[in-house]
């Protein structure tokens, strides 16, 4: 679920009657409760029943994928947490929690065979598998809760742990089932409608499902999902559906079997057609962005074998460069830079594309545009680039022609606004990937005077000498390193002595203990 879908839905419960919120919940805690007291079991004082599972609000009639959904959270969490409660032998808390998730499979059982078709054979099987696994756990920790002995508590801990196991498989089984058959459903309606409203359902749907994790991103490849969505991405009249098409294909390729299957229906094809054609939408084409982003990004290794983006690259790599000097808004950049910097990995004739294509231009430019650049996140795809393009000789002086030099100088400097772990973390990327670029670069004597005019020298000496400044990242601290005796290489003037014999002068690894081991002074 998006951080905005999330936020919407927190509002709409807290404008919800509270009478009406218990009476939804008594819909699905009634049983417990019931179960409860026909054990004569009482309820525990223990003060982490405080965070006993309660399904608010369950689904309606007709929504087998949400029941399933919510109901296989509760007891994915339920599972989780009797394991807990098992290593530290709290037996009563076993037990209950056992009766609890029997009730909450029977629960996931009888309500989804009356929200959905008649099940099959297959999962009528599993069904009864599960549940008398669920009565077997219940039994076993019931009977522990007589047993004194500590030998044979011992022994039947054992017995309770494989039959958690056992049972966590068949409950995985049971989902997994399941959930295939919806989602054969949800492609199977996709390729028999031509209602646009149906589709727009029914994509939608698709999509909220590969938020929910990358096992059922490979249930929906393995189903014909991504041929169903390429299927609607090739129709004229569906194109105002092509964004949220797209949106969802991102999301399944981070599965590798989404991205085979990719290839197999020439979805790169169908991909560079969208980019290039100017009659799509803005929104469009940001959308098919960020699925050549996913399909060529360097952190995957299956990507790396899609040999039939080669022979669309260059289409690819011109339309998102227009894309980058014609955004519109800091997300749209944010998807076309993040697609180029992960084709740059790709292949390496990429970054000569790049270079005709005079996009450190249109790159460098953007940085002093923020409604286009304005966050450390894209800052993170120039510097990306620009690293994988210094490998080239004719880079260096276009980087000059541009002020790129100080532009970089600038990337040395980044600071999260927030703090929040993964600004920090681009942060450090920053900075790290523009104290390399700046090294690449500095084999250029030009550079390296511009760079050392600069004060960047400086900025380096501070980067190594001060943990906060790159908040303690040895990534960062190795590249400054780099940097530094590239520069010094090419102008010795600009350090002192001190700065020389600790930083440039001794084996890397030597500088680097140094400074890693170094205690900021506060005075």
């Amino acid at each position: 679920m998006s951080r905005t879908a999330f936020i919407r839905k927190q509002l709409h419960l807290l404008q919800v009657d509270s009478v009406q919120r218990w009476m939804e919940d008594l819909k699905l805690m009634t049983e417990c409760e019931c179960m409860c007291v026909l054990q004569a079991k009482p309820i525990s004082l223990e003060e982490d029943t405080q965070g006993d599972l309660i399904l608010a609000g369950g689904p309606g009639p007709g929504e087998p994928l949400q029941l399933l959904l919510k109901r296989g959270w509760v007891i994915s969490t339920e599972l989780r947490r009797i394991g807990q409660k098992l290593a530290q032998e709290r037996w009563a808390r076993v037990h209950s929690m056992s009766v609890r998730l029997t009730c909450h499979a029977r629960s996931m059982v009888s309500e989804y065979n009356a929200a959905s078709r008649s099940p099959s054979q297959e999962m009528g099987q599993v069904e009864k598998l599960l549940m008398e696994k669920c009565s077997e756990l219940s039994a076993v920790t019931e009977r522990c809760l007589q047993v004194e002995k500590e030998h044979v508590l011992k022994s039947m801990k054992a017995c309770v742990s494989e039959t958690l196991s056992t049972l966590g498989q068949h409950f995985g089984q049971l989902l997994e089932l399941a959930l295939t058959r919806e989602v054969q459903a949800l492609v199977r309606k996709i390729d028999a409608s031509d209602n646009i409203y149906t589709m727009e359902s029914t994509t939608g749907n698709l999509f909220s499902l590969t938020q929910e994790g990358a096992p059922l991103c490979r249930i929906i490849a393995q189903e014909g999902g991504v041929v169903a969505l390429f299927k609607v991405c090739r129709q004229d009249s569906f194109r105002c559906l092509y964004p949220q098409a797209l949106r969802t294909l991102a999301s399944i390729c981070c599965v590798e079997e989404g991205v085979h299957q990719l290839e197999k229906v020439d979805g790169v094809l169908c991909l560079a057609d969208i980019l290039t054609d100017d009659s799509n939408s803005e929104a469009t084409r940001a959308e098919a962005a960020a699925v050549v982003a996913q399909v060529t990004s360097p952190h995957l290794s299956f990507t790396q074998h899609l040999s039939s983006f080669l022979e669309s690259m260059e289409e690819i790599v011109t339309a998102l460069v227009k894309l980058c000097q014609e955004a519109s808004s800091g997300e749209v950049f944010l998807l076309a830079s993040a697609a180029l910097a992960n084709i740059t990995f790709f292949d390496t004739m990429a970054c000569e594309m790049l270079l005709q294509l005079n996009a450190i231009h249109v790159l460098l430019e953007a940085c002093s545009d923020k409604q286009r650049v304005d966050t450390p996140y894209t800052r993170d795809q120039i510097v990306t680039i620009l690293a994988n393009m210094s490998v080239l000789e004719q880079c260096a002086s276009d980087i000059i022609q541009e002020n790129g030099v100080q532009l970089i100088m600038g990337m040395l400097s980044e600071k999260p606004r927030s703090g929040t772990p993964a600004e920090v973390a681009a942060c450090e990327r920053v900075q790290q990937k523009a104290a390399v670029t700046l090294a690449r670069l500095s084999r250029d004597p030009e550079v390296a005077r511009e760079a050392v005019r600069l004060s960047c020298v400086s900025r380096l000496i501070e980067l190594c000498r001060s943990p906060s400044e790159r908040n303690s990242s040895d990534a960062v601290l190795v590249a400054c390193l780099a940097a530094l005796r590239r520069l010094a290489g090419v102008c010795p003037e600009g350090l002192q002595d001190s700065d020389f014999q600790q930083l440039v002068q001794p084996r890397l690894v030597d500088s680097f203990l140094l400074c890693s081991n170094m205690e900021e002074s506060f005075v």
